[in-house]
């Protein structure tokens, strides 16, 4: 599965906003038809360790939240820590894990923002537009925006505003454990990316295309049913 190709990623910080700045109204958020019904469900999520980028998707049977296929590819840093352009550090490796995987997803779980950034266009978003896929932020820490806490029982949300602008929403996925910032990503409106992320949780904090997107990145998945690409 071959992603869009629309900028260079050997750029530096200041053309990195720009390219931000000229895709972000490509995002689309309105559900598509795809949404209704969804075979499959991949989780996103990168670590870095020695200066190396580990990039993971796992795959899920979106009904039984099994896996089904995962890929992982390694390469070294090519761009340097910057907040808000976090995307450049880690999309580069994101996209040739997303080529070895042989089961195509309907819908995509991103550990990272979505609209929720400063130019609208965090790593979620734009994983989104050069997939053509719905995708969904799923972070762990804010990253702009203002809300009140939830409510402690899982299911309860508030919304996140910059400004007067709804960026995104604070879910309690577990009752007592800290809330995910979730943000629309692309082809997807905001209720309907809440309800997903509630309906891949299983007792976790992490929805599980995440968490366990999470574990391969860390080379930490046991499954013997998963299929691994390197």
């Amino acid at each position: 599965m071959k992603p869009h190709s629309l900028h260079p990623w050997n750029v530096t910080p200041t053309e990195a906003r720009e390219i931000q700045e000229r895709f972000r109204n490509h995002v689309l958020q309105k559900n598509v038809a795809r949404l209704r019904h969804i075979r499959h469900v991949a989780g996103v999520d990168v670590s870095i360790k020695n200066n190396r980028v580990i990039a993971a998707i796992v795959v899920l049977d979106f009904s039984s939240l099994e896996i089904i296929a995962s890929s992982i590819h390694r390469q070294p840093v090519r761009f340097p820590y910057v907040p808000g352009l976090l995307t450049f550090r880690e999309c580069p490796a994101l996209l040739p894990a997303y080529e070895k995987i042989r089961v195509e997803p309907d819908l995509v779980l991103v550990d990272g923002q979505g609209i929720a950034h400063p130019r609208r266009f965090g790593l979620a978003a734009h994983l989104g537009v050069l997939l053509g896929k719905p995708t969904i932020g799923c972070a762990k820490s804010r990253l702009i925006g203002v809300y009140e806490e939830p409510h402690e029982e899982a299911g309860c949300y508030t919304d996140l505003f910059d400004g007067e602008e709804l960026i995104g929403a604070v879910l309690r996925t577990r009752t007592n454990v800290k809330p995910l910032f979730i943000s629309v990503g692309h082809k997807i409106e905001l209720p309907t990316a809440l309800d997903l992320v509630l309906n891949c949780c299983r007792g976790y904090r992490l929805p599980e295309p995440t968490r366990l997107a999470h574990q391969s990145a860390g080379g930490l998945l046991p499954s013997p049913r998963a299929r691994y690409e390197t």
